[in-house]
């Protein structure tokens, strides 16, 4: 296990559902953030960002594609029918994280695995820019996605699945709160390479407490005039 990975300390039992099933599906509209907006993922409006950006020429860009089952592509119009594709499909249902204040879209992310019967729902497909990566921008996009699922649509648990290789994604989940729930071995193949791959969850009733501790970092003043943050999400979403 990473530093900070721990399993819930639950009894065995057969708690009563007492929400009532199945939760809508996730539709194609619009959230809006202080820093982000996500839109309907659109091949005509968003394909030639995201290809620049993911195909500078740069390191970053390169490995920006290290654990997707797809990418980096070999021309901006491949790119492009590819993203067309994933447009059209909803599940996973694909959004643009677009900056609010130039209108560039700088990643893209998923609503996954979607299961209405059972409450069950995944973020995934993320891929985000070298310049959206480490950005308050970033933790938004995944904010608005968490909240929607969790407090609109009124999911019972949110998954989060990567390679167990892929440390970033996995730090990345701790950070945002998500609890650790074991590893599935030999889970995939992904460009001719074995994935095992980790599960993480955020649980309905755990929702509350970590849906505080996103308002409070995503808050203004929790960044000086430098763009500083004053308090880190990882503290702010231990128990």
């Amino acid at each position: 296990m990473l530093s900070g990975e721990k399993m819930r300390d639950r009894e065995v039992a057969k708690p009563k559902v007492t929400v009532s099933l199945p939760r809508p599906v996730p539709q194609r509209v619009v959230h809006e953030g202080t820093w982000v907006r996500l839109e309907p993922l659109d091949a005509d409006r968003h394909a030639r960002d995201l290809y620049r950006l993911g195909h500078d020429g740069s390191e970053k860009a390169e490995r920006s594609w290290d654990y997707l089952p797809y990418g980096p592509f070999a021309t901006e119009a491949e790119h492009k029918a590819w993203i067309a594709t994933l447009a059209a499909g909803t599940d996973p249902l694909f959004f643009a994280i677009v900056d609010r204040a130039s209108g560039e879209a700088m990643g893209q992310g998923s609503l996954m695995s979607i299961v209405p019967s059972d409450g069950v729902i995944e973020i995934g497909h993320l891929w985000f820019s070298p310049k959206l990566q480490r950005t308050p921008a970033a933790t938004e996009a995944l904010f608005l996605m968490l909240r929607h699922a969790l407090d609109d649509l009124g999911y019972r648990r949110m998954e989060w699945k990567c390679d167990a290789c892929n440390l970033p994604s996995r730090k990345a989940a701790l950070r945002l709160g998500y609890r650790f729930e074991g590893i599935f071995y030999n889970h995939r193949v992904v460009k001719g390479h074995n994935r095992d791959t980790a599960w993480y969850s955020i649980l309905d009733e755990e929702w509350p407490a970590l849906r505080n501790a996103f308002a409070a970092w995503l808050s203004p003043a929790n960044f000086d005039g430098a763009g500083n943050q004053r308090s880190c999400l990882s503290e702010l979403t231990r128990d």
